[in-house]
């Protein structure tokens, strides 16, 4: 199977199961409430009934969000322009690849969130891989069969991902852009080294990334125990694959890159209160749903890929989970 093949492949199987995406976009929205619920409060504390209360209701107040954040702290530090529309996911990435730390209740709220995840990936990869409908006692079988085993696997991935930002980053953006820009006059020339950095950086956290995704793919598909095994099985398989897997990461990034680029498109800036915040809302939840069926594509091709070079459509080795029959009809099939 070639990537083009495997990408159009992926995209059908997560087109065909769109119960996933709601689900997994309803415990998207239901994780980040007691966020929203707490940054509510926080505002509306601090406003009350005042004149910026209502300057703050028709745009953007500029002043007033500096001296809120700046007698803040904890999850009201983080209010400020950049968590409007476009502005948040720029200043999320620039947070993620500069290793800016963020409010406990953030990093508590993120914990959660990736906690869930991993839960979901076995069920998700699982029901792509097989193509076909698993039933909800099915999908949940999966994910608490590959709970604990993707757990182990979490170690692994904290160990390699605590490399990267605790030793390679300073290293890259200390030491070597450091060296690299000491006797520099044009800023113009230190910009571009340090977007060159960044690109280096990006390729570990990607080589990571899709290291560790097929090791999820063949610890599902292949019904494997070891986290240890299926990593180094996964690194095998990119081996000996490294074009297709390669081109096939790159169409998924590519496609996370459109719809990032129709979001910087269509979100709204501040607007007045009433229906432009309603709408502002509906279009950043489009952008979440977006985000989503991109992520959910990353898995659904690779466990095509892995099944079209290794095995063949729709095959998992373990069987299926079915509801549980009565004793006697138990009784009678043996």
């Amino acid at each position: 199977m070639t990537a083009l093949a495997a990408w159009r492949d992926g995209m059908r199987r997560v087109n065909r199961a769109p119960a996933v995406l709601a689900g997994v976009w309803a415990v998207t929205v239901l994780l980040s409430l007691p966020l929203t619920a707490a940054m509510r409060s926080l505002l509306q504390d601090h406003l009350g009934s005042s004149l910026a209360a209502d300057s703050a209701a028709s745009g953007v107040n500029y002043d007033w969000m500096q001296e809120f954040s700046g007698q803040a702290s904890g999850l009201g530090a983080t209010f400020g322009p950049a968590v409007i529309g476009f502005g948040a996911v720029i200043d999320n990435l620039s947070a993620f690849i500069d290793n800016v730390p963020r409010p406990m209740a953030i990093v508590g709220a993120a914990s959660a969130y990736v906690a869930v995840w991993i839960f979901l990936a076995g069920g998700i990869i699982d029901r792509y891989a097989r193509d076909r409908v698993t039933h909800a006692h099915g999908f949940f079988a999966a994910s608490g069969v590959f709970f604990f085993r993707f757990l182990r696997l979490g170690a692994l991935m904290g160990v390699a991902y605590s490399v990267l930002f605790r030793y390679v980053h300073p290293w890259l953006f200390g030491s070597v852009f450091g060296r690299l820009t000491h006797d520099l006059t044009m800023e113009r020339t230190a910009f571009a080294l340090r977007v060159l950095l960044y690109a280096v950086f990006g390729l570990a956290l990607a080589a990571c990334n899709i290291l560790f995704d097929y090791a999820k793919v063949r610890a599902v598909i292949e019904d494997r125990r070891s986290m240890i095994g299926a990593t180094a099985a996964g690194v095998r398989f990119l081996w000996r694959n490294r074009a297709a897997a390669a081109g096939l990461y790159l169409s998924d990034v590519v496609m996370f890159v459109v719809v990032l680029a129709l979001y910087a498109a269509a979100a709204p800036g501040a607007g007045h209160a009433g229906w432009s915040v309603w709408l502002g809302f509906l279009i950043g939840q489009l952008y979440v749903l977006a985000r989503l069926w991109v992520k959910l594509v990353f898995w659904a091709s690779e466990a095509a890929l892995f099944q079209g070079r290794l095995a063949h459509a729709g095959y998992v080795a373990a069987p299926i989970a079915e509801w549980p029959d009565s004793p006697m009809a138990d009784a009678l099939r043996n």
